[in-house]
């Protein structure tokens, strides 16, 4: 699986309150929770991204309640993937169950703003086509793969069970 976006970057520990601020958790739609995606750190954000954009971040990026409405918001926005050099276990846990790709990368710091990325999910290869590098990450293991195709965990068990 190959996910192609645009970079938008943020910096270090972006907690959850960020991502989704908690006066729009009266809804768990992606798309209505999307539209509020990140506003408190950049106000125009879903405004500027495209269908397909990649986040990138710093350290520790999820960190704060374990609610899965922020990667839920993510989505909704349109995002295919999330790069950053560490996550919140939870966030990463929570990201894989409804189908958001994240993906570690110790040298996310080189990414800019508006870099072009291509990850192989199944190499675990980002490739900044903008800068002309590759930086190796963990390749996610096909059941991940399979989780993230269906759409999250729950599509996937319900293919499953079929």
């Amino acid at each position: 699986m190959t996910i192609r976006g645009k970079v938008r970057k943020f910096g270090d520990n972006v907690n959850t309150d960020d991502i989704i601020a908690a006066q729009y958790l009266v809804t768990t739609e992606p798309q209505e929770l999307g539209k509020h995606c990140m506003e408190h750190l950049r106000p125009n954000f879903t405004k500027e991204i495209e269908k397909g954009d990649i986040i990138v971040a710093g350290k520790y990026f999820g960190c704060g309640s374990s609610r899965e409405h922020a990667p839920l918001a993510i989505l909704g926005c349109g995002i295919s993937a999330v790069v950053a050099k560490s996550f919140a276990s939870i966030f990463f846990r929570n990201s894989i169950n409804i189908g958001l790709p994240i993906l570690e990368c110790k040298e996310a710091d080189e990414i800019k703003e508006n870099d072009i990325l291509e990850i192989d999910l199944g190499a675990g290869i980002i490739k900044n086509l903008t800068q002309n590098k590759s930086y190796v990450t963990s390749a996610f293991p096909q059941f991940l793969q399979k989780i993230i195709a269906a759409g999250g965990l729950i599509n996937y068990l319900k293919k499953e069970k079929r």
